[in-house]
This record gives C-alpha cells, sequence and structure tokens, in this order.
C-alpha cells in the first residue's frame, strides 16, 4: 500500500525557517508539495521528478524555498527560508508518475497519493 507521511511542521516567526520532510512508501514517485490557507484553494508549491533531475516551483517561493530527494530514505524535503505570514497553511505532499512537462506538475489532479498534511504557522 501507497503512503505518503509528512512531519517537520511547527511555528515559526517570520523571517525564520523550516524543513518538511514526506516519506513515501512502497515506490518512488514524482513528488509535489501543495499547501491550502484557511479559506483558500490548494495551491501549487514546488514539486520534484522521481529522479530528482527537474524541480518546478510556484513564483511565490522561488528563491526562498527549495525541494530536494534522498533516494535511499525514499523521502522528499522542502526547505523553506525567509518565511512570511503568507507562508502560513497545510502544506501537502502527493505523488503521481504520469506527468511530464512542468504544467502537469503544478495540477493537483495529477497526484495519486496524498499525505495527510502537516500545519505550518507564521508568525510573532
Amino acid at each position: 500500500q501507497v503512503q505518503f507521511v509528512e512531519s517537520g511542521g511547527g511555528l515559526v516567526q517570520p523571517g525564520g525557517s523550516l524543513r518538511l520532510s514526506c516519506a513515501a512508501s512502497g515506490r518512488t514517485f514524482s513528488t509535489g508539495w501543495f499547501r491550502q490557507a484557511p479559506g483558500k484553494e490548494r495551491e501549487f508549491v514546488a514539486a520534484v521528478t522521481w529522479n530528482g533531475d527537474v524541480t518546478y516551483y510556484a513564483d511565490s517561493v522561488k528563491g526562498r524555498f527549495t525541494i530536494s530527494r534522498d533516494h535511499t530514505k525514499m523521502t522528499v524535503y522542502l526547505q523553506m527560508n525567509n518565511m512570511n505570514p503568507e507562508d502560513t497553511a497545510v502544506y501537502y505532499c502527493a505523488g503521481q508518475d504520469s506527468c511530464s512537462g512542468a504544467g502537469c506538475y503544478e495540477r493537483l489532479y495529477e497526484y495519486d497519493y496524498w499525505g495527510q498534511g502537516a500545519q505550518v504557522t507564521v508568525s510573532s
């Protein structure tokens, strides 16, 4: 059974950093991070291909967030730096193995497997 489990959420001050982890079971997938703030739709944050060769980012996080994967641990990380209150949301990781091309990785419905979410709060 495929499972995605997020960890590493919490409270951080503006300008601070946090790292989220997404551990997958079963096999390696292309993996995306999405987030959903209260009262808003779930939105794309970042994605990495199954082999780690290509990454994609939303404009709102470019230069601040970095997605990476550790194949030996079957884990994908989201390093978040210089965070601001607008980054407050529940963050979800998700997996799929059918995408090709940047636009595909940004679409929620392309992902077959989802984690339970991790709360991230940026506040002083």
